[in-house]
């Protein structure tokens, strides 16, 4: 017995030199840092802040049920983008318009979902769709024509208001318009050896004014193969980024006279870029999706100083999450959550649930998903700040209205599509660099 409790009170002793030795040196490590370093505070801060807003994130999107659904169309249809139209001051949105695989753009009520009425723009396929940010009924798509058209979606005429016409070579697979409404810039696939952002000027379009307007200039210098993306800054107008299947994503100050000087930043992705966006308080952050399921995300403000540019690199994000029950099999775009000063990407599986990830500097963590709406691969969204809403378009040709606390009264779910898409992925992938960056 003496024995047996001699060797417990030296077993104890040692395991308490043990734990001074480990531990005693790290809790003065860290009250050493709370004392001595400056910024300190600030960290612990910071680190409560990012904890509270990423339980709101997923309180929220916890709360998200579907509130409506689209009534499936006659011509079913891959839904490829969606964007809602902007109304003035706080008011909601009334319109919603889709950019469809059958060559289409359908324009819905906001509030119902009911289809109101379709443009086309035959033999031209239409890519993308953008609502002007001063007139919320007006609407861009850019058309493998070689054009951008503009609708008044008041009207019920098919025939495009403004027409901005490109050179005669040109095929428009993305385009954006900037934030005062005044310059349109569209990227054109690869042509021989030829790719460019062509920019116009965008006045006069609000007008209904039906006539075409030609290119104000080019930019042809900055990538080498097919321009997959172009995003405005949200509110500086002159600034623009594109991406492009040759992995770069381009940062340009368009104020200045020509693409050397308007080229503020080159970026790789080292792979075909499938989405790009801005982040970040003031939005001095920007970042890229690829074709193969990879991320990237760059800090601007690094530009002028010491420190790297890069925030985060990640190679494939179906490899980097971890899904309790499920997978990630794609990625479907990224949205910047102003109130939570938080990045989001939003991805999916084949059986159309919907995953929210969230993106910090040490690595990306998954904060909800979205299941029972669609029935196939999700391939757009829109998130609406004012009413912190979600829409979704998917293959099975629905389009659906997600809200905090709603109660849909018709659950029926439709079946996947089975006929192929109209629009066929560019997927290129690239391993080397193909031109330095700036920084």
């Amino acid at each position: 017995f003496f024995l047996s409790l001699q060797q417990d009170v030296i077993a104890g002793f040692l395991y308490a030199i043990l734990i001074l030795i480990v531990f005693h040196p790290v809790v003065d490590l860290i009250d050493n840092f709370n004392l001595t370093y400056k910024y300190a505070p600030l960290i612990i801060i910071s680190t409560t802040f990012e904890m509270a807003a990423m339980e709101k994130i997923e309180e929220q999107f916890g709360r998200l049920c579907i509130a409506k659904r689209s009534v499936l169309s006659e011509e079913p249809a891959y839904l490829l983008d969606i964007d809602i139209s902007k109304p003035a001051q706080s008011e909601s949105s009334h319109f919603v318009a889709v950019s469809c695989s059958n060559q289409s753009i359908r324009i819905y009520n906001r509030a119902t979902l009911t289809f109101l009425r379709e443009y086309r723009s035959r033999p031209g396929m239409l890519n993308g769709v953008r609502f002007a940010h001063t007139h919320e009924s007006v609407v861009f798509s850019a058309c493998t024509d070689g054009t951008v058209k503009c609708w008044d979606v008041r009207l019920a005429t098919q025939k495009a208001v403004q027409i901005f016409s490109g050179y005669p070579s040109n095929v428009f697979i993305s385009f954006d318009i900037n934030c005062s409404d005044l310059i349109i810039c569209a990227g054109t696939e690869k042509v021989e050896k030829d790719t460019f952002l062509v920019f116009w000027d965008a006045r006069g379009d609000t007008n209904c004014v039906s006539k075409s307007k030609e290119p104000l200039g080019v930019y042809s210098e900055s990538h080498n193969d097919d321009i997959t993306r172009i995003c405005f800054h949200p509110t500086k107008p002159n600034l623009v980024v594109s991406g492009s299947t040759d992995g770069l994503v381009n940062v340009f100050d368009i104020n200045k006279d020509n693409e050397d000087d308007a080229l503020i930043s080159t970026c790789n992705s080292d792979s075909s870029v499938s989405f790009i966006g801005w982040s970040g308080k003031d939005y001095k952050q920007v970042y890229c999706m690829t074709h193969d399921e990879g991320f990237s995300w760059w800090d601007l403000a690094q530009l002028d100083t010491e420190e790297p540019i890069t925030l985060l690199h990640v190679l494939d994000v179906r490899e980097a999450v971890c899904i309790e029950n499920d997978s990630l099999n794609y990625l479907v775009g990224g949205l910047y959550h102003e109130k939570a000063d938080t990045l989001l990407l939003i991805g999916g599986t084949s059986t159309g649930s919907i995953h929210v990830i969230s993106c910090g500097r040490d690595g990306l963590s998954v904060v909800g998903a979205l299941r029972g709406g669609h029935a196939a691969a999700v391939r757009s969204f829109c998130w609406d700040v004012a009413d912190e809403s979600l829409l979704t378009g998917a293959e099975d040709a629905q389009l659906l209205l997600w809200k905090p606390g709603a109660a849909e009264r018709s659950l029926a779910k439709k079946a996947s599509l089975k006929t192929a898409s109209a629009v066929q992925k560019r997927v290129r992938v690239h391993s080397t660099c193909l031109r330095s960056s700036k920084k």
